[in-house]
């Protein structure tokens, strides 16, 4: 016999992230750059071309308001690392592909590709994954 399951009930009276999750996401997108062993540039130009010193900031935890683009990218970055670890067993590899050249990309890394600096290239990243993994 099937059950059906409650589903969540939505609130649209919010119409973007809370302060809270904006946080957690941030912290969590710069603990996945060091394990994606990006530098600072990389990092910046991934998030949209912030500032050094911003990211900086958000490197010891201080974490401005989070625009609508900025919100969007920490969403599709999550989605790509949660790609990437079902399609790798081996978290490091996963961690490691990031960085490596990919004949898929003409020979750059997916690194390299998401450093573009536009949002769509986050997208066509997640995008690549969603359709790698099959979309589960």
């Amino acid at each position: 016999m099937l059950i059906e399951i409650p589903r969540t009930a939505s609130n649209p009276q919010i119409p973007q992230i809370t302060a809270e999750e904006a946080s957690a996401a941030a912290r969590a997108v710069i603990e996945l750059f060091v394990k994606w062993n990006l530098g600072d540039e990389k990092a910046r130009e991934i998030l949209g071309g912030i500032s050094p010193r911003t990211h900086a900031r958000w490197k010891s935890g201080h974490h401005p308001r989070i625009t609508r683009d900025l919100a969007t990218r920490l969403s599709l970055l999550m989605g790509i690392h949660k790609a990437l670890r079902i399609l790798f067993s081996d978290a490091q590899r996963a961690y490691d592909w990031v960085s490596k050249p990919n004949e898929n990309f003409n020979g750059r890394s997916p690194a390299e590709m998401m450093a573009e600096g536009s949002i769509f290239a986050l997208a066509r990243m997640r995008s690549y994954l969603d359709a790698e993994r099959g979309a589960w």
